[in-house]
């Protein structure tokens, strides 16, 4: 029988690019406007009981771009924002695996589980997930917790940011990772 402390210590909270950048209109209409709120609520949570957390933040590789480290959008939001010893890892590309310490610095810290929210659902919350089921973590993805945009499929339909985020975590549940509401994760914590 697992202990639940221990599982709970063994379980980090990784909250991923929930920056200044996703504010931009160019990236069109959203779903879930209540996501920042709910991964404040998770960070609260995590940091009440002084679990591991971890922060992903997107880089640009050049300059002037959204996520470039020299403009406002590579800022994290009020409601994601890193307080002192909590790791953060800068990545370049979707997944929050490659070319970064992630893996290294979670097996360091005996994390065997991750539970995973932030921006987009989609794209760097998917992969990361995905990378993260294959290197042997056990995932939960907070579906209220994540959020997505809309988009303009190669034959010209447009996909609602619902569609897309629905989708997105209905391909990744009980294959990838168990999904799950902010107040599920929140309740399971505490039991």
């Amino acid at each position: 029988m697992n202990d639940p402390v221990t599982a709970r210590e063994k379980t980090a909270l990784l909250v991923i690019d929930v920056q200044q950048a996703f504010d931009d209109p160019q990236w069109g209409q959203r779903n879930n406007h209540d996501a920042e709120s709910n991964v404040g609520m998770l960070l609260s949570d995590w940091r009440l009981d002084g679990r591991p957390v971890f922060h992903v933040r997107h880089q640009s590789a050049s300059e002037g771009q959204l996520f470039s480290l020299d403009g406002p959008g590579y800022e994290v939001k009020p409601e994601a924002r890193e307080v002192a010893g909590e790791p953060v890892v800068v990545k370049t590309v979707n997944s929050a695996f490659i070319g970064t310490d992630l893996e290294v610095q979670l097996r360091r810290a005996g994390i065997s589980s991750l539970v995973i929210c932030g921006l987009t659902t989609d794209h760097c919350v998917s992969t990361t997930t995905r990378m993260a089921a294959n290197l042997g973590f056990h995932v939960t993805i907070v579906s209220d917790a994540t959020a997505t945009f809309e988009r303009l499929g190669p034959d010209g339909r447009r996909w609602s940011a619902t569609e897309l985020h629905d989708a997105a975590l209905a391909s990744l549940h009980e294959e990838f990772a168990v999904v799950q509401t902010t107040n599920e994760v929140v309740r399971a914590a505490g039991s």
